[in-house]
């Protein structure tokens, strides 16, 4: 890591890197809420289709990010301090494309809800399945969220200390705590997305508490239409 200067906006980031991560972690929260609540009318509206593809296109974006993320943690166990830098920074530049991808799809589309149909894998123990889903669910939203100041804090001392001044910093013990969380969120991620899209299914937000009272209001055919159309949509 090139050692920063001390002058202008790197300086003054580097003397105040926790200033600096309150405010970006700040920031973040604000616009994952801001989608969430519908305040941000900033994105453009996405068609179903594309509310799917860009699950698709997240899933794919986690998926490198986790393996750059572990690779990086494998160089600097070697020593190899450039190779471990260029590896965090192209994860982290990956979760932030995820970030991008996901506000638009939160702020411009919809969420999804899990569902398991009949005929699914395991479809018996679905009052098994789904708790096991809501669980890993949890823990991938809470260790991203805590994750934020902790992966922001490891990034801005990163970039603004030589590899010499890093060991009076406490770079090394809060990217440990980094790369535990922020991997374990973007494997579970990964895990609820394949049960979410490819083994289970899934409806719009919303539209879960419905699905009971349809069932038993319209005629069979239609419900059977329906849960087909939930399993060849994931």
């Amino acid at each position: 890591m090139a050692t920063a200067t001390r002058d202008g906006p790197v300086g003054v980031v580097r003397e105040h890197p926790v200033g600096v991560t309150v405010a970006l972690s700040i920031v973040g929260y604000a616009l994952v809420g801001g989608a969430f609540a519908g305040v941000l009318p900033i994105f453009p509206p996405l068609s179903d289709a594309t509310v799917v593809l860009f699950s698709d296109a997240i899933a794919v974006v986690n998926s490198f990010a986790l393996t750059f993320l572990l690779v990086g943690w494998y160089f600097i166990r070697n020593g190899e301090v450039r190779k471990h830098r260029a590896a965090m920074i192209t994860a982290f530049c990956l979760i932030s494309l995820f970030l991008v991808l996901y506000l638009w799809k939160v702020g411009g589309g919809f969420e999804k809800s899990f569902v398991v149909p009949e005929g699914a894998f395991l479809a018996a123990y679905a009052g098994v399945i789904e708790p096991v889903y809501l669980v890993m669910l949890a823990v991938h939203i809470f260790l991203s969220v805590v994750s934020v100041p902790v992966v922001l804090f490891a990034i801005v001392l990163g970039l603004t200390h030589s590899p010499a001044e890093l060991r009076d910093t406490r770079h090394a013990q809060v990217g440990r705590i980094a790369v535990l969380a922020w991997s374990t969120s973007l494997f579970l991620g990964i895990v609820t997305y394949v049960m979410l899209n490819h083994v289970y299914g899934w409806v719009p937000r919303g539209e879960e508490a419905v699905l009971p009272l349809l069932f038993l209001a319209v005629p069979r055919p239609f419900v059977e239409a329906l849960r087909a159309r939930l399993s060849g949509e994931n």
